[in-house]
């Protein structure tokens, strides 16, 4: 099966994937309800042989292509078949974009701000190239459309309602895609091996005191002295109880206290990303955490109430699939457009519940715009935008990791 002719299969679709895309540009939606996104997705893939499932506690879309090929007798066996999973993410995030682009959002403070709306457009595509290639599979394919990734609530409840057994048995492997607004490479795809991405846990503290005026805070319970000391002794914290080879990561980005300069406030409040890569050091900080913030409020006679919310697991791919991936990438693009990165991703997705039961991979797509602008923007800012020239990249990868799969079932 030519990879040549996969691509240029892929290139004949760029005008529909970029019509496609942009429409679910225009509209973004936010976490667990997409309506209008599965409407399009739907309609999208309306005339292909495809066995559609919706989702019941989320608009998911999974979909199963039946394989034709093949004369050995697993073919006819459905316990035996082998079967790949391909996932897409479908939501945007709540922003209101400042792209100026002329298939800008037209919802007020909703933007795809993450590139979801470019992996929806190319999923669709490498369906339509992988049902014109049916007869040619010994196996099934499961399409997986998925709503609130950016909550890392999306994937655990498909998984819950069966994504992964969709087409009749477990998954033997998963892949997922994911395209970045910054890095100038543009085509350029990346895998990493083992761990590739962090869990995004979020702690918000409200530090508890009394009142008064600024002139006599011998009168009162400052709570906002309190809230600096609890912000500087978490960095102080990770820096001297967890290994730096197995880092942590603590960022506050919201900051809450008083309305005037005068007056000392009841309370005072702040919330932090807190980014491990490993279970260990995550266990370790949801002990740390609290014992240190309650030791410091209690030190100073005030009380605190701490809210942890994990978010998620690390995002653990399958070393033999993802130099299977690399493989794919070498034998589409050359090898000069795949680099293997040296460390783990910041960033945290839920593709790592799937990668958690069924063994795959997960693979970064540089979709740096090409034309104008100034140095281009990453995701989930209000400016980033993606270049429509990776939609074939991705459409013709989700085809051949497939069908490269599929080719193979014995094993990687």
């Amino acid at each position: 099966m030519s990879v040549t002719t996969i691509l240029e299969d892929a290139r004949e679709l760029h005008g529909d994937l970029v019509q496609l895309r942009h429409e679910l540009h225009r509209h973004p939606e936010l976490g667990l309800q997409l309506p209008r996104t599965q409407e399009s997705v739907l309609d999208a893939l309306a005339d292909l042989p495809l066995e559609i499932t919706l989702g019941k506690g989320l608009t998911s879309v999974g979909a199963v292509l039946r394989g034709t090929g093949g004369t050995d007798s697993r073919a006819g066996t459905q316990d035996a078949r082998p079967t790949v999973l391909l996932r897409a993410d479908m939501d945007a995030l709540p922003l209101q974009e400042e792209t100026g682009l002329d298939f800008a959002s037209e919802e007020a403070n909703r933007m795809h701000a993450c590139g979801h709306d470019l992996h929806t457009s190319m999923l669709v595509g490498a369906a339509r190239l992988l049902a014109e290639r049916r007869h040619q599979l010994t196996g099934d394919v499961v399409f997986m459309f998925q709503p609130a990734e950016e909550l890392l609530a999306g994937a655990p409840m498909m998984i819950e309602e069966g994504i992964l057994d969709l087409a009749g048995r477990r998954a033997d492997a998963a892949y997922g895609l994911h395209v970045f607004s910054a890095g100038g490479n543009t085509g350029r795809f990346e895998t990493k091996p083992g761990v590739m991405m962090s869990v995004a846990d979020a702690l918000f503290v409200k530090i508890i005191g009394r009142g008064g005026h600024g002139s006599a805070p011998h009168q009162t319970q400052d709570p906002v002295p309190v809230m600096a000391e609890m912000i500087l002794a978490l960095q102080h914290m990770v820096t001297r109880q967890f290994n730096a080879h197995d880092p942590v990561v603590v960022s506050v980005g919201m900051v809450k206290a008083g309305e005037a300069i005068n007056v000392i406030p009841d309370t005072a409040e702040f919330g932090a990303s807190l980014r491990m890569y490993s279970a260990e050091a995550r266990e370790k900080m949801q002990a740390a955490v609290p014992r240190l913030l309650q030791g410091i409020a209690a030190a100073h006679g005030l009380e605190v109430d701490i809210n942890y919310h994990a978010g998620g697991r690390v995002t653990v791919t399958d070393e033999a699939h993802t130099d299977f991936a690399a493989e794919q990438i070498h034998e589409l693009f050359g090898t000069e457009r795949h680099h293997r990165l040296a460390a783990p991703l910041g960033g945290s997705e839920d593709f790592a519940d799937v990668l958690a039961q069924v063994p795959g991979s997960f693979i970064c797509l540089d979709a740096t715009p090409l034309t104008g602008g100034p140095e281009a923007a990453f995701n989930h800012s209000p400016r980033a935008a993606f270049d429509d020239s990776v939609l074939v990249d991705g459409t013709a990868l989700y085809t051949q990791l497939a069908i490269g799969r599929l080719a193979r079932p014995a094993g990687i």
